[in-house]
């Protein structure tokens, strides 16, 4: 059995936080490790968290996205919560830094705003090159990136990527039972205008839960894991089956920390975490209008 520190270290949230797109999410989960498991972990443990939380503010600047603000904000209010009043201090300092900091830079945008612009045509071919989770990421930075984010031509891309490879339609079928007859047809239909609407349309069932999270507990790894389209990133001996991944709240990244187990709930269960906030749903994003 794995120690809290190293099941922690496998959450992988320092490398998150530096990542504009995991942000919020990494942010989220700390703001549960702190309320919930703080002064149940080892002092050494708890170190390592307290860094990884001022790491958490200093990179706020950096992440211009109203989601990030917004989940920095409730970090603070589980640190003032949780930690004690030496370290709370530290981390209110820091935290107020960072929104001085993030407030300046976004000043200086939009004053730069119009000359750092790139063509549409550059942008959707950078955007060719990600997955679809950071494809409707990129698709929140701004109305630009929105407007390329939506491009036709990349979500064909990844409706093939997602459905029309011979080894995956067989997971899909594992898993959906009766939706895959509808499925395939929509594969071999080739009359498609609208190629995200297609992907949308496909997100039924058991693999919806799957493909609309971006925490999953993989079977194999016997951790929780970033999903790249609902697949573990880690090289297994065997192919990795989409049944394979459980979607995870942050409760339960919490629940795994501690216990080095996981009480897999319903998808019903998982839409939301205990501190009354949805999850972001894939499909859920306000989108801008054009």
């Amino acid at each position: 059995m794995s120690s809290a520190l190293e099941r922690y270290q496998k959450l992988g949230l320092r490398d998150s936080l530096q990542k504009y797109y995991r942000y919020p999410i990494a942010c989220k989960e700390l703001s549960f490790i702190l309320r919930e498991a703080f002064h149940q972990v080892p002092k050494s443990l708890q170190s390592i968290i307290f860094q990884d939380t001022l790491l958490a503010f200093r990179l706020l600047p950096e992440i211009e996205t109203k989601s990030a603000v917004s989940a920095a904000q409730f970090l603070l209010q589980n640190v003032e919560a949780t930690l004690p009043n030496r370290k709370k201090n530290v981390a209110v300092t820091e935290f107020k830094h960072a929104m001085v900091s993030h407030k300046r830079r976004s000043k200086a945008h939009l004053v730069e705003k119009g000359s750092l612009q790139l063509p549409q045509d550059i942008l959707v071919h950078v955007f060719s090159f990600l997955n679809m989770k950071s494809l409707v990421s990129a698709g929140l930075v701004s109305r630009s990136w929105n407007i390329a984010a939506n491009d036709n031509h990349l979500w064909q891309m990844q409706y093939v990527v997602l459905f029309d490879n011979g080894a995956k339609l067989k997971h899909v079928k594992a898993v959906e039972g009766k939706n895959y007859r509808l499925l395939q047809e929509t594969v071999d239909n080739r009359l498609i205008t609208n190629w995200k609407e297609s992907v949308k349309g496909a997100y039924t069932g058991a693999l919806s839960s799957i493909l609309t999270t971006n925490r999953g507990y993989c079977g194999h790894c016997k951790s929780v894991v970033w999903l790249n389209n609902a697949k573990c990133p880690n090289v297994h001996s065997a192919i990795s089956k989409i049944q394979d991944i459980k979607p995870v709240t942050a409760f339960q990244v919490v629940e795994y920390l501690l216990d080095d187990s996981l009480s897999i709930t319903s998808s019903s269960d998982s839409d939301s975490d205990s501190e009354g906030e949805p999850v972001s749903k894939l499909w859920a994003y306000r989108k801008f209008r054009k």
